[in-house]
């Protein structure tokens, strides 16, 4: 992984809460908070100055303007929802370059894995233990933030265990 285990070590812990709250958020009320995409920026734009050499900084904090544009054509486009593009601009900078298509691959593995999950639970006595989540009654939407905040979290880990 072109990822260093000791920046994976850094951003971990300040990330998780985040994603995990972007998940919740995103399940249960069908929204990615501009709160939890700002946190994740700026905890990039803190930590990553003393995780990463700043030449790295400063690319990868790039990327998070690159992918805010696409992200807002896209939303424009219709394509995904505006929290979304927001999240992908806000994560964007933690992802090294190198690990773009790993990056790629694990989101589509953990895309078909939440999206199996999310709909099973929906159709079974399981949605008794949450009976008020939005995302339960959007017909063919789906709450992206679980597959988006969760791939983030699994990146992390994967760079922390196998990292440069």
């Amino acid at each position: 992984m072109a990822i260093t285990a000791y920046a994976a070590a850094w951003f971990l812990p300040f990330v998780v809460p985040i994603c995990l709250y972007v998940v919740y958020t995103d399940v249960s009320r069908m929204k990615i908070t501009n709160v939890a995409n700002l946190a994740l920026a700026a905890v990039f734009v803190v930590v990553g100055l003393i995780a990463l050499p700043f030449d790295v900084y400063l690319w990868r904090l790039a990327s998070l303007g690159i992918v805010l544009v696409v992200g807002i054509v896209l939303n424009a486009a219709g394509v995904m929802g505006a929290g979304d593009s927001k999240f992908l601009a806000a994560a964007a900078p933690y992802v090294a370059i190198g690990d773009l298509r790993l990056v790629l691959v694990l989101f589509m593995a953990v895309l078909l894995a939440s999206f199996v999950t999310h709909r099973v639970a929906r159709m079974t006595p399981l949605r008794r233990l949450a009976p008020h989540w939005t995302s339960w009654e959007q017909g063919k939407k789906f709450p992206m933030g679980l597959a988006l905040g969760t791939s983030l979290i699994l990146y992390l880990v994967l760079g922390l265990l196998y990292g440069a």
